[in-house]
């Protein structure tokens, strides 16, 4: 490897470094920002998911999962909802992982944005079903009734659905807005 290449390598290192921070702030600050309380679950619907779902399209998988964890569990901690962190953390990192690896195995390396549109929007969609399997599952041992664990599901069905939306919005948005 030569010099020239070592230093491409090493400033798309510390590139992928400074979004993967980024991410993870704006997971945060998605998470904490815009909130709104559901009453009957004791929880919140918010815009984090908005901000993971970009992360995975602009990182992958490997670094939109780490900011998908560590945010979402930074944000609990911040919020008041720390006994949810380590669930956050795992529900959370496999969610962008799977979209990631997702996109990942089906990359449409030329075609239309339509097409990757409709490839990340499959992606996130399964991230999504993840996440409500993972909360689903926390919530039963967390309350010990599949009931009120089933309370939350629809509204976790439209969180990850309006993040899907949005993510697309700003990610489709960010060309035209960098030039």
């Amino acid at each position: 490897m030569d010099s020239h290449s070592a230093q491409k390598s090493s400033d798309n290192k510390t590139r992928q470094l400074v979004i993967t921070a980024l991410m993870i702030s704006l997971i945060v600050l998605g998470t904490i920002l815009f909130r709104v309380p559901i009453p009957m679950t004791q929880g919140y619907i918010h815009l984090g998911d908005t901000m993971i779902c970009l992360g995975v399209m602009l990182l992958g998988k490997r670094n939109a999962a780490a900011a998908a964890g560590i945010g979402s569990a930074a944000a609990d901690i911040l919020g008041g909802f720390a006994y949810w962190a380590p669930w956050s953390l795992v529900i959370k990192f496999a969610m962008a992982f799977t979209a990631g690896l997702i996109i990942e195995k089906r990359s449409i390396r030329r075609g239309s944005s339509e097409g990757r549109s409709l490839l990340y929007a499959t992606a996130m969609t399964a991230g999504g079903l993840v996440m409500c399997a993972g909360y689903l599952i926390a919530e039963r041992l967390m309350y010990g009734s599949w009931a009120a664990a089933f309370i939350a599901l629809p509204w976790n069905f439209g969180q990850f659905t309006a993040g899907i939306v949005f993510s697309l919005l700003i990610f489709h948005a960010i060309p035209k807005t960098v030039k």
